[in-house]
């Protein structure tokens, strides 16, 4: 069975970026290649995953992420 997931470089990586969809500030901890298929056939999307000042981390589409103080 194939992994779930897998890590991804991005030039943002360890730092301040914001979340468009939600408004979320913080910093880009990981961008994981991840299968999200819940049937037979995979379906893989890149997620970022984002700590905000809280120390909460969430998680978006890499398209919703922009490098913070733009």
């Amino acid at each position: 069975m194939p992994e779930a997931y897998e890590y991804v470089t991005h030039p943002l990586l360890r730092r301040r970026v914001r979340d468009i969809a939600s408004g979320t500030e913080g910093e880009l901890m990981a961008v994981v290649n991840e299968n999200v298929s819940t049937t037979a056939i995979d379906r893989w999307v890149e997620l970022a995953y984002i700590r905000g000042t809280n120390g909460r981390e969430i998680s978006t589409a890499i398209g919703n992420v922009e490098a913070a103080g733009r």
